[in-house]
């Protein structure tokens, strides 16, 4: 089978289309012909070994898992013995970054992980973004017990992240103020924000509102800039380590000593997020935003622009062409 694949860490210039055995499902797994995947943080991350404490995980020197492509959408061909909750012909999606493999014509993840049958409407293109940027955002709305009636601000509402953090915010019934450039004012107010701030116009800190939660989806903030911005018990959550690595210390210090906490949760998935970020999509209160597409072929070219750090949502990879 045709796949991208990287022997070591680095650019996006180490990934390369290769032959590669196709892989062969265990008892508790399904084999899926990918139609569909994506390219996003997670993905760049794991290749470029950026943060060096990612390789505890991928491998110390190299890769262990050379095929990345942790958001897929297709279709299942084989099953393994164990497997009761899926069948060959269910068309599937879902999130795999422990193992990936979506960048390739064919992947095997396990049937009990996070996976599950497309939204009621969808497409292999529309289902493969779902849950890459909605479970980091879900994770931090849960982390922050967003209530409703609330106040939150988003900064950097455009990116897979925030775009779903919007949406998810709204779901709980409270109120979004989202930062994002002017180009894509009206996109993110379509999303479901009651306020719109564009930070090429004005500076998001000089507001006079008071927030409960402040979530900066790109990392590009801090807890001491933003901290005067919290009401008494608010919190603020990002998506980086900040500078030096402060955000990890500020998790450990601040629920001791501050009633303003920054908080730090550990991503998570399961089956049931998934399912439930299937719920949202097919009741309208969840779309994943599309950017743009390339081939399987061009996954290089998709790095370099996801890497720029100018996409709106999500890049969409299709395996198989439309």
């Amino acid at each position: 089978m045709k796949a991208m694949r990287h022997t070591q860490y680095g650019p996006p210039t180490v990934v390369s289309l290769q032959d590669v055995p196709q892989p062969v499902p265990k008892d508790d797994e399904v084999l899926i012909r990918v139609h569909a995947t994506t390219v996003n943080r997670t993905d760049s991350g794991f290749r470029s070994a950026e943060y060096v404490v990612s390789r505890l995980f991928s491998g110390l020197l190299r890769p262990k898992y050379t095929i990345l492509g942790s958001e897929f959408a297709g279709e299942v061909v084989a099953i393994g013995k164990s497997v009761t909750q899926f069948r060959p012909g269910d068309k599937v999606f879902g999130f795999n970054d422990e193992t990936f493999g979506g960048h390739a014509e064919y992947m095997v993840t396990p049937a009990h992980g996070a996976i599950a049958t497309l939204p009621e409407g969808c497409t292999y293109q529309t289902a493969a973004p779902i849950c890459e940027g909605a479970h980091y955002a879900l994770n931090n709305v849960r982390a922050a017990n967003v209530q409703p009636d609330q106040h939150v601000l988003v900064y950097g509402a455009t990116g897979a992240i925030g775009s779903a953090a919007v949406q998810l915010i709204k779901q709980r019934g409270a109120h979004v103020t989202a930062v994002c450039a002017t180009p894509n004012v009206a996109l993110v107010a379509s999303l479901g924000a009651d306020v719109v701030v564009d930070y090429l116009r004005e500076d998001f800190l000089q507001t006079d509102q008071r927030f409960d939660f402040i979530f900066d989806a790109v990392g590009k903030s801090s807890f001491g800039a933003c901290k005067p911005l919290l009401k008494a018990r608010g919190v603020y959550i990002s998506t980086e380590l900040g500078k030096g690595g402060e955000n990890i210390f500020l998790a450990l210090t601040t629920p001791l000593f501050s009633q303003k906490r920054l908080l730090f949760p550990i991503p998570t998935i399961r089956q049931e997020d998934v399912l439930f970020l299937k719920s949202l999509v097919e009741t309208g209160a969840f779309r994943p935003i599309i950017d743009r597409s390339y081939p399987l072929s061009d996954l290089v070219a998709a790095y370099q622009y996801v890497e720029t750090g100018q996409k709106i949502g999500n890049v969409v990879i299709d395996v198989i062409p439309r």
